[in-house]
């Protein structure tokens, strides 16, 4: 994309296939920013292995973390590549120590660096000891010799290598008993003569036993190091069928792929990516999607190189394919050849289930396994030029979600913001056209952080060809309520010849637990057939209610619901049962001690000593509350906690106080308490009177 190289950051996620010493590799490069994370989850959700590149000067840094936690989540084996150790300040040790503590792994380092920083040159392979020089003129990396390591040459080195292979054999034997036992009996006296294989062969098991990550290291602007670390991922990751997928059993070897990321093209229309995990792809074949419950046909197939494209025939299981023509499949979405095979594979799911006492929802949740989308913390009011361009800005922000599911696209009725021009303008509920009584829809834009918007501006610009305005970034607030309320309420109507008739009575009180949805308890005294009849509705009253919270209309969470009574005359319609239940609750969180809940960001600065105390002061100044200091290298690691509202422009602001040196990473950590006196002032904003 455009912005990511005038930026220098990966925004997208790109694939490229392509073979190494007779394996085929499907890779696929996922951004490190936390505003693109999705990227990064849908990503994961079709991957058997994975690198995690660290910069050799900072260890494991905040994004990082993140990263690590999305493939535990994933149980995904990976290996740990040390990058930039030609970069001043660049250290081996430091970096590996940091994944030792930071990650909680056990990292096994297969490689030890020939000079750091300026006098990078090489590596030493420490389970054949044999070092790997690159040759100063090559540019591309591609000349570089492999030689063994001599007592006459390389004394210290050979000494030092011999002592990590030895660590590195003992570290192994721990993890992996078949491996201990090899040791113990045939090569106790002497590790060297234990073959280089062997050693593999158990870190390739302990990889995937995800009990322990190889390290290596290399400069991959130089291309140092990258030729043995493609070798170690042929080597240590799985291949697709060593990854168990226990819904794959299911399809009998039927085609089962997952969508997991869609592209639109000015010529060609969406692109789908997908992961086929059984069968096998063919253009002009007809697939079904279960998730939208259609069937499609894909026109051509194709092989992701980057940006460009390589037309194929035919793709089989553990490839990632690009498909043309798939017209209304998004990202999550399980594709199978057909609805039979579906059903098919549905079936054999619920008898596995019934053997091993499992729920149904068990068998369907393994067959449509999609991604996770989380919320966003960020939104803004965004504006076409005209009137005239509102259909083409619903069109382009349309394609924009359907390739990025965590921006979310809301109509929101007028919110305070007098500017009239590029609204919606939509006749008021009740009122017919030729009232003229129209009220204002703003198109609000959901995303994840400042830059997740900024790029979603800049794209509709360049490739949709609209220059849009965007509202002032606001931050989406939570609320939630202190105390227990409890209030009653009767909808008495008539209409036509029917009279609808309800009471209710209900009770809101908050909970510990931190849950988004409310929770809905129904005390005993409400009758069992009542309820069987009119649940649905009940909860749809709750949870419209809770979705507009009464002080500032953000979501409400952390309360439980609890109906005492409920009483209806026969005859009373669903929807009448709700709009009581909704007043009801609207009554009672009225009553209510109420608290807004502010997104709160962990933040991690990275900054050197002669700036630490400027940046300090800042924070102090934002609300931020500091947990600790840590020092790495010659820099300070400042990490702590900001409220979101507070670090918006935070970027430049760093940059002024630094003069660009300094570096910061955040991420959403939880929803806390606005303390009263900033809630107030908040609370006056929003009603326009500050």
């Amino acid at each position: 994309m455009a912005q990511e190289r005038e930026r220098g950051i990966t925004i997208q996620s790109a694939a490229v296939t392509f073979d190494w010493k007779g394996y085929r590799l499907n890779l696929i490069d996922t951004p490190g920013h936390v505003d693109f994370t999705v990227e990064v989850e849908r990503c994961l959700r079709v991957l058997d292995g994975a690198v995690a590149v660290f910069d050799a000067s900072a260890g494991v840094e905040a994004q990082t973390l993140t990263v690590w936690r999305q493939a535990d989540k994933h149980k995904i084996p990976r290996i740990c590549f040390l990058n930039k150790m030609d970069k001043t300040g660049a250290s081996f040790n430091y970096a590996v120590e940091s994944i030792r503590e930071k990650l909680n792994a056990k990292p096994l380092v297969l490689q030890l660096p020939i000079g750091e920083a300026k006098t990078f040159k090489g590596v030493v392979d420490v389970v054949s000891k044999e070092k790997l020089l690159w040759n100063a003129n090559s540019d591309d990396g591609k000349d570089f010799e492999r030689k063994p390591l001599l007592e006459m040459s390389d004394p210290e080195l050979l000494k030092k290598t011999t002592e990590a292979r030895n660590a590195l054999i003992e570290q192994v034997a721990d993890l992996d008993d078949e491996f201990a036992d090899l040791v113990l009996g045939e090569f106790s006296e002497n590790f060297d003569l234990l073959p280089a294989e062997k050693l593999q062969t158990a870190i390739h098991r302990v990889t995937l036993a995800q009990t322990a990550v190889p390290v290596l290291c290399g400069s991959a602007l130089r291309n140092k190091g990258v030729q043995p670390l493609l070798d170690a991922i042929t080597m240590y990751l799985p291949s697709p069928e060593e990854r168990n997928y226990e819904f794959l059993q299911w399809y009998k070897g039927d085609l089962c792929a997952l969508a997991f990321k869609v592209l639109h093209d000015k010529q060609r229309g969406p692109l789908v990516f997908m992961r086929i995990y059984s069968g096998m792809l063919k253009p002009q074949l007809a697939v079904h999607n279960i998730n939208g419950n259609c069937t499609e046909r894909i026109s051509r197939l194709l092989l992701p190189f980057a940006d460009q494209h390589i037309e194929i025939p035919s793709l089989t299981a553990g490839n990632i394919a690009l498909t043309v023509g798939l017209k209304h499949t998004a990202t999550g979405d399980t594709i199978v050849s057909s609805k039979s095979s579906a059903l098919a594979a549905a079936r054999r799911a619920e008898r596995e289930g019934e053997k091993k006492h499992r729920r149904n929802s068990e068998a369907e949740r393994l067959l449509l396994a999609g991604v996770e989308i989380p919320e966003p913390v960020f939104f803004c009011t965004i504006e076409p030029p005209s009137m005239a361009k509102q259909p083409d800005l619903d069109h382009a922000l349309k394609c924009l979600h359907r390739e990025d599911p965590s921006l979310k696209v809301r109509l929101d009725p007028d919110t305070g913001q007098f500017s009239v021009k590029g609204y919606i303008l939509e006749p008021a509920k009740g009122k017919d056209t030729k009232g003229k009584v129209w009220e204002i829809i703003n198109t609000v834009l959901c995303g994840m952080g400042e830059l997740h918007i900024e790029i979603i501006h800049d794209r509709i610009k360049r490739e949709y060809g609209l220059e849009t305005y965007l509202g002032p970034l606001q931050v989406a607030y939570r609320e939630t309520i202190l105390n227990s309320v409890r209030a009653t309420d009767t909808l008495d109507r008539t209409l036509g010849d029917k009279r609808h008739l309800v009471t209710v009575e209900l009770e809101a009180k908050p909970i510990e637990t931190a849950s988004v949805r409310p929770v809905i308890e129904y005390a005993d005294s409400v009758s069992e057939d009542l309820l069987k009849a009119s649940q649905e509705a009940i909860e749809n009253g709750i949870h419209s209610v809770c979705l507009q919270g009464p002080l500032l209309g953000s979501p409400i969470q952390d309360v439980a619901i609890t109906l005492h009574s409920l009483m209806i005359h026969p005859g009373t319609s669903t929807t009448m049962i709700s709009a009581c239940v909704s007043r009801c609750l609207q009554k009672a969180l009225k009553k209510a001690d109420k608290q807004v809940l502010e997104p709160l960001m962990g933040l991690e600065v990275t900054v050197t000593k002669d700036y630490l105390s400027p940046v300090l002061a800042d924070l102090a100044q934002r609300r931020g509350n500091i947990q600790e200091i840590q020092t790495r290298q010659n820099n300070k690691v400042v990490i702590g906690f900001v409220p979101l509202a507070e670090i918006m422009g935070y970027s430049t602001v760093l940059r002024t106080l630094t003069s660009g040196s300094a570096t910061f990473a955040l991420e959403l950590a939880n929803y806390q308490a606005m303390n009263p006196q900033d809630q107030s002032t908040l609370l006056s904003q929003r009603r326009g009177f500050t």
